[in-house]
């Protein structure tokens, strides 16, 4: 379950708006955050980046956090991040308000854990199911274990045993974890020949259209 620490984290309101604010908070080490829902109007914060990313590491991103906005606290949990794309650092987070026992909807990481038989080949399929749980019992993960697993087992979202109180969204038909047999040194050899050609062939239509590209140009 996601652990039920505070994970307190202290907001300030947002005077300014837009990308040039948004900017200098940045650079003041804050992230720009809007919190919304329960019909109440949206709220422009500023967290602290370095202690937000903490919580985040520590208690995952279905942690419920504890805001303390000027004095007044609100629960609130994260519906989604901006990441920057070289830095890696947290630049925009949309935070959802909730409140003590309210059930919502959330996706949640999919951990395969254990070995399937010898020479067989595991592919996860999802890597998140989506379930309904109450804020303060978030699964941190659901976990599969592939253990002794046979070729062709196959293991569904609703085949996944679940934490109690926590009950599946997701498509109980949809394919989470596939079992087949991994491929033997022949079909990997089998599969390079077959592959030669079509490249021989590629080259061969390239310089057949080379070929007939050639006249046009001396016809100039």
């Amino acid at each position: 379950m996601a652990k039920n620490a505070p994970n307190n984290l202290t907001a300030t309101v947002r005077t300014e708006t837009g990308k040039g604010a948004s900017r200098r908070a940045r650079r003041a080490g804050k992230v720009p955050a809007v919190l919304y829902g329960h019909g109440t109007d949206p709220q422009h914060l500023e967290l602290d980046g370095r202690d937000f990313a903490a919580v985040l590491r520590h208690a995952g991103t279905n942690a419920v956090l504890t805001l303390d906005i000027e004095g007044t606290e609100q629960l609130a949990l994260t519906r989604a991040l901006d990441i920057h794309p070289i830095r890696r650092s947290i630049t925009h987070a949309d935070l959802l308000v909730v409140r003590r026992g309210e059930k919502v909807n959330v996706e949640v990481n999919v951990v395969v854990e254990g070995d399937a038989v010898p020479g067989t080949l595991v592919t996860q399929e999802l890597n998140t199911i989506e379930v309904e749980a109450d804020v303060q019992s978030i699964p941190e993960n659901i976990t599969v274990s592939v253990e002794g697993a046979e070729v062709n087992t196959q293991f569904t979202a609703g085949a996944i045993e679940l934490p109690s109180g926590v009950t599946l969204v997701t498509d109980p038909d949809s394919l989470v974890v596939n079992v087949v047999a991994a491929p033997t040194a022949e079909d990997l050899e089998a599969e390079g020949t077959t592959e030669e050609p079509a490249a021989e062939s590629a080259a061969a239509a390239e310089e057949g259209d080379s070929a007939e590209a050639a006249p046009a140009e001396e016809s100039e």
